[in-house]
């Protein structure tokens, strides 16, 4: 199996499977003489492990991250070498039986059936590396990005569960972490708990929309025609497990409205060109135009739930399955951090990139 490698001059490769021992990556193209500890990587580890709340997996995961190379005490400071960083993180509570009734079966909106075509085997523990345990290590990998670009501030938030959305006129960064679903919107809190909670009940799951926000990136990451800086971050957006569309700006809403009321007209603003509105979503030409970049992608209900549903097995025969196991009703929930650790890591990489180029 190929493709487990993200990024050109900041790149990692992510190993391990959901139940097996350890998961881990190696992350390479850090420059030399950076502050990087365990604890800059664990803080952000801990807001995507599951078992937070009752509304996530209940599977008991302490992803406390070890640094195995990359890294040296310098007078007291741990310092980058410039050399391949090599993260693990032990896994702590598998529970391979719980996947025992249905290692024949495919389940419904699951990578299943193409993992078994195209391979000819698949883990059936837990998923293996269709699982979203792989997601930890990105989250890992972003830690270190957001290192390289310290003066950029990376914001995520869910404004979707489901049918109930938002209002945006109440978005408040602060309460985005004093919350289990990472919402801005105090006012949606009764509303998301009461509708997850018939969800679990009923034994069935609901997807997510979330808004990442990027505040002070410099003028011109990215670059044309093959390495746009929004082609890229699709293409990481996309990658994340159960995403199903990405929009920047104002994404699909741009096909609806006129040019004049699409573009963000400019004007001057302490001696420096400014823009009246941000529907590009701060990147223009595949080139950031110094605006927050804004981006939201959908995600798909969770496939893994105990409603009995219509499917076949391995040996072409039409059957039922119900999903046993801990899963989370809204993979959206978590997949909160893991986005805004794929920004990161792209705006890492364009960063490096740029400086490449042009000094």
């Amino acid at each position: 199996m190929s493709h487990n490698s993200f990024g050109r001059l900041f790149r990692f490769t992510t190993w391990g499977e959901s139940h097996g021992p350890s998961i881990g990556c190696v992350v390479d193209g850090t420059p030399p003489r950076i502050d990087l500890s365990e604890d800059d990587i664990q803080v952000w580890l801990n807001k995507r492990r599951p078992g937070q709340s009752k509304y996530t997996s209940p599977r008991q995961e302490s992803d406390q991250v070890k640094i195995l190379s990359g890294v040296i005490d310098d007078d007291g400071k741990q310092l980058t070498t410039g050399t391949p960083i090599s993260l693990i993180i032990e896994n702590q509570d598998q529970r391979s039986k719980d996947y025992s009734d249905i290692k024949d079966k495919f389940r419904p909106g699951h990578a299943d059936f193409t993992y078994l075509s195209k391979y000819g085997i698949r883990d059936i523990r837990g998923g293996g590396r269709q699982s979203a345990r792989e997601t930890a290590m990105r989250v890992a990998a972003g830690a270190i990005a957001r290192k390289i670009i310290p003066d950029i501030q990376i914001e995520g938030a869910l404004v979707q569960l489901g049918e109930h959305k938002i209002n945006k006129a109440n978005w408040n960064s602060d309460y985005i972490n004093q919350n289990p679903f990472w919402s801005p919107d105090p006012s949606t809190i009764d509303v998301w708990e009461e509708y997850i909670e018939k969800l679990i009940k009923d034994g069935d799951s609901c997807g997510a929309i979330i808004e990442l926000r990027a505040k002070n990136v410099p003028i011109g990451l990215g670059a044309p025609i093959y390495g746009k800086l929004d082609a890229d971050i699709s293409n990481a957006i996309m990658s994340i497990n159960a995403v199903k569309g990405v929009e920047i700006g104002n994404g699909f809403e741009a096909a609806s409205i006129t040019g004049s009321e699409n573009s963000d007209e400019m004007f001057m603003e302490n001696n420096n060109p400014s823009f009246k509105s941000n529907n590009s979503g701060g990147i223009l030409g595949g080139i950031s135009s110094g605006q927050d970049i804004i981006v939201r992608f959908a995600i798909k209900p969770t496939s893994s739930i105990r409603n009995l549903q219509k499917t076949v097995d391995k040996e072409g025969k039409d059957t039922d399955i119900s999903t046993k196991g801990r899963h989370d009703p809204c993979v959206g929930i978590r997949a909160v951090p893991v986005g805004e650790a794929m920004i990161a890591c792209v705006l890492a990489d364009h960063f490096l990139r740029n400086r490449a180029q042009n000094g």
